[in-house]
């Protein structure tokens, strides 16, 4: 009987265990490419926006519940059924877990991008005073972030999940026959105990994540997400991951519970239908946007080569590039009746649309329908709100206060510094990493210049916003607001005056009175504009032109009479 018994437990490498084994390997490695993709490509805009480190951590804890699931016909036969209870209970809710953060930052962006940048007029609101409305826990987390506040939620589900896990398998005698609850052991032969301890309520806590977010969270998402119409296909991906995961907990408990699927799980043990859904998601969370990124930079070629042809064919006029930049501003006037028949988009005399001069022309002469779409489109209203703030800013700066300080008057001095303040709420904005709510994509070189202007103003002003501590997040909301007032100007004034005021923000009395830094002048901005100008250029600005050629395509009698593109 022991030599049967023996001969009996060996894994299956037959023909179909084979097969598994060489599909998860294989399917592995495509998937490990995929996010390699995506990792090299991860300063592209549209990436950094959906937070790949999040969206991976998520993705390597389900594919490994995944990868155990799929060779599971191969080791089932000599595995002990508590492995299966461990991995199930361990892998695949913290995996759903860490895929639910990840993905409700589609909602959470989508709004905050249409409440900051679509419907508020000022698009500089001062930034908010690190301030305790409340002693209580609860007021504590309401002041987090939802960065913050999302992964403490997930964090205390996850140890919760694990405290269950733990408690159920010291309880119950079908995993151990030597203590717990009486009356929870599995009795019968070897077969039957192996089937008891595969089934039954210790194994709930292990699905309740997958089915409390297709069932529950995801309608709720689907519901919110009906009138979001992004360019980068993250509502898509939303809603098809959210589908994706309605079949896994039913299927799963028709395949241990209804005995006509037995023939069934022979070849698809029951978890696997768990494992389509995770196939599934790894596909609309890692391969639909290496898709998106290679149409992405489709779009942005045409765009570089349409600059590129347009560039050569005026050089052959001698025209200069400064000339070439201002010539095709005129083309933007006419740029509604100027679409061609293959997609790209031209003016009537086969210049192109996509250029620099056409697009500072749209922001300097009707910049709304553009920040509109950014903000509720292309999830970038950021870009266009800090290009309109410097433009606004270089308007308000008057020409006496262009030179340097030390000549200046004292009215003079004044402006300049009122245009300081001005620049510092720029600054803080869109700009810094401490302040800003969607900081915009700067290169080291100009974000170390602009730190070492404002940065230091900033903290004095604002405050000094730290990282929290893991152990203690909620210590940073635990005190009043502090501000450095014992240092004075030459002048005896402080050096940061604080206007407060009940609703979190500094108010627009606000001011910095301590000294200006020499670098600072009326070329501040110059280049992080240019660098902005450029990105849109080449990632909303294309979008936008033929976002407009399709709706013009579709109803151009309706906006014939309304022109988003304005003529000269």
């Amino acid at each position: 009987m022991a030599e049967s018994r023996s001969a009996e437990a060996q894994p299956r490498l037959d023909g179909l265990g084979v097969f598994w084994i060489t599909f998860s390997i294989a399917w592995t490695l495509v998937l490990a490419g995929g996010m390699t993709f995506l990792y090299r490509h991860r300063d592209m805009p549209m990436l950094r926006i959906r937070g790949l480190p999040l969206s991976f951590s998520a993705v390597i804890l389900l594919h490994l519940y995944w990868g155990a699931v799929q060779t599971g016909y191969c080791y089932q036969p000599i595995a002990p059924p508590v492995v299966e209870f461990w991995i199930m209970n361990i892998w695949l809710p913290f995996g759903i877990a860490l895929f639910h953060a990840s993905n409700s930052r589609f909602l959470h962006v989508a709004s905050s991008q249409k409440k900051r940048f679509a419907e508020d007029k000022d698009m500089t609101p001062p930034p908010k005073m690190n301030r305790a409305k409340s002693t209580t826990l609860l007021g504590r987390f309401r002041s987090l972030d939802y960065t913050r506040k999302i992964l403490l939620l997930v964090g205390a589900g996850m140890s919760l999940q694990l405290f269950l896990t733990v408690f159920m398998f010291l309880v119950s005698r079908k995993f151990h026959g030597s203590f717990g609850i009486p009356g929870t052991e599995v009795t019968g032969t070897e077969s039957q105990q192996n089937s008891q301890m595969g089934r039954g309520w210790e194994w709930w806590p292990s699905v309740f994540w997958q089915f409390f977010w297709a069932w529950l969270i995801a309608p709720v998402i689907l519901w919110k997400a009906r009138g979001i119409h992004d360019t980068q296909g993250w509502r898509f991906q939303t809603i098809a991951c959210c589908l994706a995961n309605l079949h896994a907990t039913p299927m799963w408990l028709v395949a241990l519970y209804v005995p006509a699927m037995a023939p069934v799980n022979a070849v698809w043990i029951p978890p696997q239908w768990i494992a389509i859904s995770i196939m599934l998601l790894e596909i609309f969370t890692v391969f639909f946007p290496c898709w998106e990124v290679m149409r992405h930079q489709s779009l942005r070629q045409e765009t570089l080569d349409s600059i590129a042809q347009w560039e050569l064919n005026n050089k052959g006029l001698g025209k200069s590039s400064r000339s070439v930049a201002t010539g095709s501003t005129t083309m933007a006037g006419s740029v509604l009746t100027a679409w061609s028949k293959d997609g790209s988009i031209k003016t009537t005399s086969g210049e192109s649309i996509l250029t620099m001069g056409a697009l500072e022309y749209v922001l300097e002469r009707n910049p709304e329908p553009l920040q509109k779409f950014s903000a509720l489109r292309d999830f970038s209203g950021e870009n266009i709100a800090f290009l309109r703030s410097v433009a606004e800013w270089k308007s308000s700066l008057p020409p006496s206060a262009r030179g340097p300080q030390k000549n200046m008057d004292s009215a003079t001095q004044q402006l300049v510094r009122e245009r300081f303040n001005s620049a510092l709420r720029i600054y803080t904005s869109f700009i810094s990493s401490r302040d800003a709510e969607f900081q915009v994509n700067l290169s080291s070189q100009d974000l170390k210049k602009l730190e070492s202007i404002f940065e230091n103003s900033a903290r004095i002003l604002y405050g000094d916003k730290q990282e929290v501590d893991p152990a203690t997040p909620f210590d940073m909301f635990g005190g009043p607001v502090k501000v450095e007032s014992s240092s004075a100007s030459s002048n005896g004034s402080e050096v940061g005056i604080i206007s407060d005021d009940s609703s979190g923000h500094i108010g627009d009395m606000a001011l910095y009175w301590g000294d200006i830094p020499d670098a600072f002048d009326e070329t501040v901005f110059d280049d992080s504009e240019a660098s902005i100008k450029y990105l849109v250029l080449t990632n909303t600005w294309p979008k936008f032109v033929k976002d407009r050629r399709l709706s013009l395509d579709s109803d151009d009698s309706a906006e014939s009479g309304n022109s988003v593109l304005p003529t000269a």
